[in-house]
């Protein structure tokens, strides 16, 4: 178990002069600026802030350098990068985009004393004028025109891991490959920098890509243990991996991390990377058949009143964690009765995270025998796809469009055309197959084409059943529904031996 009571290991300038705060442990930086030297400390604690994605924060420290050396122009570069989150969903709220303009304008009215400055200001200032790919362009050049300065490579490197996870459907995964050379080159020299081991691991954070991940993940909790973030983050490749231990591990302290700093911060809210955590938390113990865990979380969430900050992962994990328990659990009846909630909070703008609840609903009445209510859900999913279309989110759309179907496809079934609903299932397995997952989400609420195994086995086609889970495992492993039907599967097909496998590894799981 991780403690919380470090010193601070963050590099001063030129020299790598160590700066201690008390019981805070954020990782090794070293990012000089030409402001006042007095300033420098928290300068370079505000970076590290922000590698680990801390972004309220960093915008905090950015803001007291500020305030203590007005002439900091790169003060207020910080500011404005802690209200661009590049590999996020949401990348920043109404009020995120506010900040980050006003504080782009002023980092470029104020200006900067070095030409390597200037570069960084400048950098974001093209964000907020032409968008992500002229921010990366900036940044390009600037660790060109600056070879020694390792940030640039780093943040650079981080735009190209943003702009690979901007294409979901490219399956070569070339701009994340290309950052994680950046991060491998730097990673000996730099062995306590947050950034390397944080961006390494988003850049690998795909089937194929994860065990190139593994020891990344275990570095960067022990890199900046005081940031819940970097806690929960080498779960993104534990649970990649079919790691449930450590996927538990690592989510419990993020939880409780994230909590204790709510409390200090905001108190009497729920903390955002707190429910992200308790998301990844649920997962994995579902797959451990620790239901009773599961139930104090949903219990826990469904109580919830209010955010600590605006945050996207919040809202999902909302959302998600009651839809889990039920569909993962076939409790049919209690999916149907979910309801969006909080209902006073603004889920219009996260309509990807609505659209769980509806999924889950109109998924729970198929299957419970009430295709008619189903299909008023499904109505609800369309029309929150087509809300996302609007909103220019084609990504999302596609996710919402993947459980429409996989919706349809139960309706169908339950009115006797199952022809038309393998079609539905498969096709929807088809387009999830097509998109990488978000971080947002350990996983779908139910993948797809497990959900195809679970019809073919209804119908009696247990070798298809079985091609589908076993092609369902290998981008969703060591899943507990996935194993249990694979088993199934192979005894209903005489694969005997196959079968005996499976359910070990049932066994194993339930054993824990």
């Amino acid at each position: 178990m991780m403690h919380l009571l470090f010193a601070a290991l963050l590099l001063a300038p030129a020299q790598a002069e160590q700066h201690q705060h008390p019981i805070e442990r954020l990782g090794t930086v070293s990012f000089p600026v030409s402001c006042k030297a007095d300033v420098q400390p928290k300068f370079t604690r505000a970076v590290a802030l922000l590698h680990s994605f801390w972004y309220e924060e960093a915008e905090k420290a950015f803001n007291e350098v500020a305030r203590l050396d007005p002439r900091c122009g790169m003060a207020w570069w910080g500011v404005a990068m802690s209200n661009y989150h590049q590999v996020w969903p949401t990348p920043y709220s109404p009020a995120e985009l506010a900040r980050g303009v006003a504080a782009a304008k002023k980092a470029e009215s104020i200006g900067a004393k070095t030409p390597r400055e200037r570069g960084y200001i400048e950098a974001i200032a093209a964000f907020h004028r032409e968008g992500a790919r002229a921010y990366e362009a900036r940044m390009e050049r600037l660790s060109a025109q600056f070879p020694d300065d390792d940030e640039a490579s780093i943040f650079y490197g981080l735009a190209l891991v943003a702009h690979g996870m901007s294409m979901p459907t490219d399956k070569t995964y070339t701009y994340q490959k290309k950052a994680a050379e950046i991060f491998n080159r730097l990673l000996d020299t730099h062995p306590d920098h947050p950034g390397i081991a944080h961006y390494l691991i988003h850049s690998f954070d795909y089937p194929a890509l994860a065990p190139l991940a593994l020891k990344a993940a275990y570095a960067y909790a022990k890199i900046a243990p005081s940031s819940p973030h970097a806690l929960h983050m080498p779960s993104h490749i534990f649970v990649r991996l079919g790691m449930w231990d450590e996927t538990i591990e690592s989510n419990i302290n993020s939880a409780r991390a994230a909590r204790e700093h709510a409390e200090r911060t905001h108190p009497g809210t729920a903390a955002f990377d707190a429910l992200h955590a308790y998301d990844y938390l649920t997962y994995a113990y579902l797959q451990r058949g620790e239901d009773a865990k599961v139930r104090q979380i949903v219990g826990e969430v469904s109580s919830l009143k209010a955010l600590d900050v605006e945050n996207f992962g919040g809202y999902y994990a909302m959302a998600a964690i009651p839809a889990r328990y039920a569909i993962e659990r076939h409790r049919w009846d209690d999916a149907a009765k979910l309801t969006v909630r909080p209902a006073e909070l603004p889920w219009d703008r996260y309509a990807y995270a609505e659209a769980l609840t509806y999924f889950a609903r109109a998924l729970g009445a198929a299957r419970g025998g009430d295709p008619v209510r189903a299909a008023k859900d499904v109505d609800t999913l369309k029309q929150l796809r087509q809300k996302l279309l609007d909103q220019k989110s084609a990504y999302w759309a596609d996710q919402v469009e993947v459980q429409r179907r996989a919706a349809d496809a139960w309706i169908a079934r339950a009115q006797g055309r199952n022809d038309e609903a393998l079609t539905l299932l498969a096709s929807a397995a088809n387009l999830e197959d097509s998109m990488d997952k978000s971080p947002v989400t350990p996983g779908p609420i139910a993948p797809a084409r497990e959900m195809l195994g679970d019809l073919l086995l209804e119908l009696n086609r247990p070798e298809k059943a079985l091609e589908a889970y076993e092609r369902s495992l290998k981008d969703s492993p060591n899943r507990l529904n996935g194993l249990s039907g694979a088993g199934r599967a192979a005894l209903m097909s005489g694969e005997g031996e196959k079968a005996r496998g499976y359910y070990g590894r049932v066994v194993e799981l339930l054993g824990k």
